[in-house]
């Protein structure tokens, strides 16, 4: 299987989300099916079904999580040396040259990615303009509402 890159924060919530599902969500589905059951027929019984989805949802997730972390090489931004490269964890600063905007992003894997903290996903269109480059590069980026230019100010691995 494909190994899925993540950064050691974005891990460390992967494992505090499979430790929820398992030590509190699955008891508690497991609880709500025991309780329905005791209702009497199960054939029309909605909250039995409805804690049925439940479990469903709670045990695919797990299963998710367990394989994304057995297939996660993890990468310490702050333990590269990528000669001032923009690489996988690392923040970079840059400016719209449209807009004449800075912004900071961080490149991170697609689980970890969330544009309002400023984290970039690995596939999005800039993340793969970015990568290779150096401060003091233009790069192109083409997004859907056109071709934008953005100067990189600085790579940071933190």
């Amino acid at each position: 299987m494909k190994r899925i890159p993540l950064t050691v924060t974005g891990a460390e919530k992967l494992r505090a989300e499979l430790h929820q599902l398992k030590s509190v969500e699955r008891p508690s589905v497991i609880t709500a099916i025991a309780e329905a059951r005791a209702h009497g027929d199960l054939s029309e019984n909605a909250e039995y079904d409805a804690a049925k989805e439940r479990q469903g949802f709670v045990e695919s997730r797990i299963a998710e999580v367990e394989a994304k972390l057995a297939n996660a090489q993890i990468i310490d931004p702050a333990l590269l040396d990528a000669d001032g490269r923009c690489v996988f964890g690392a923040t970079i600063e840059l400016e719209d040259m449209d807009a004449r905007q800075v912004m900071t992003y961080q490149i991170v894997g697609d689980d970890e990615a969330d544009l309002k903290l400023g984290k970039i996903s690995i596939s999005s269109p800039i993340a793969r303009a970015l990568i290779g480059k150096h401060a003091g590069d233009v790069v192109e980026v083409n997004t859907p509402g056109g071709t934008r230019e953005y100067e990189i100010l600085g790579v940071k691995y933190l």
